[in-house]
């Protein structure tokens, strides 16, 4: 692969072991000036959002071609595979090279890859953004997941989709993309936005996994649906609530059931729905209740 000027890039600090990253000088930008033409007929400059393909590697042997914004193409690489069943031993990973030129993120390590081939025959196509993928390895040590239960007040809940609500940059500027958050409380403390929900979690997941974070106190926010495999994935960054702008699918609320994820969707505003765990959550801001509207005469 040609490389071409690269530079060594450091990894988050709380791990003690880190990989190698390289990067191309080549920047992607995240978004780009297109003219349209509004309801007047009138031009206008507006922003939309990028979408390129990232091919991602396994010790040089390809294992998916993701559509991407191309933000923190390093941890989605390495979240990916990690959330696959692809890889599982940080100490064990070499490098990272991003080369934008070629569209690739080559991830190398030394842990056994024997089992590869068998993996990635093992596939199933899920409702991802498009039409996702997931293989083999993927349900691999579900079983063995044990979530803490956290109490959780609805004020807080309320002061975290408000705090949240600064953070989806580059759907206020283009629209057209999904935004996952890891929180602590109210606080946001990672925050990633990408054309595809499944991206943005498997990003976050990378992140958490290099600098070895726990889960436990952590709560995960989405822009997207709660699928099974975005509740899985949730699950296996060791995570125990997840709060969705957008609905849940049978599936997901089974898994989360299963799981034991308090799940809470259609997060807007004073508004959610409890699908799993209410008895984790303290009612103690219970907002007024809207006065119906009278029935017209006929």
């Amino acid at each position: 692969m040609l490389l071409g000027s690269i530079t060594n890039c450091e990894l988050p600090a709380l791990s003690q072991h880190k990989p190698s990253l390289i990067k191309t000088d080549a920047e992607v930008p995240l978004t780009i000036s297109v003219n349209a033409i509004d309801e007047n007929g009138e031009q206008v400059e507006k922003h939309i959002a990028c979408e390129r393909p990232l091919t991602v590697y396994l010790n040089w042997r390809p294992i998916v071609t993701l559509m991407t914004l191309g933000a923190r193409a390093e941890a989605l690489a390495l979240g990916y595979l990690k959330n696959q069943g692809f890889i599982s031993d940080l100490e064990q990973l070499e490098s990272v090279i991003i080369d934008w030129d070629v569209s690739s993120a080559a991830v190398l390590t030394k842990e056994s890859t024997q089992d590869l081939e068998e993996k990635l025959s093992e596939k199933t196509v899920t409702t991802g953004c498009g039409q996702g993928t997931v293989y083999g390895g993927f349900m691999d040590g579900l079983d063995e997941i044990d979530l803490p239960q956290p109490q959780l007040k609805q004020s807080m809940i309320y002061s975290l989709l408000k705090n949240i609500s600064a953070y989806n940059e580059t759907y206020k500027n283009a629209g057209a993309v999904h935004g996952c958050g890891l929180c602590q409380g109210d606080k946001i403390v990672g925050f990633v936005e990408d054309v595809g929900r499944h991206n943005a979690v498997d990003t976050l997941a990378g992140e958490m996994w290099l600098r070895q974070d726990v889960g436990h106190n952590k709560m995960f926010y989405t822009t997207g649906r709660l699928t099974s495999e975005m509740v899985i994935k949730i699950a296996k960054m060791g995570i125990p609530v997840v709060l969705s702008r957008s609905g849940a699918t049978q599936m997901g609320l089974e898994l989360a059931q299963k799981l034991g994820i308090t799940m809470i969707a259609r997060a807007k505003g004073k508004h959610f729905l409890i699908y799993n765990g209410a008895e984790n959550i303290e009612f103690d801001a219970i907002p007024p209740k809207r006065p119906k509207k009278p029935l017209e005469n006929i």
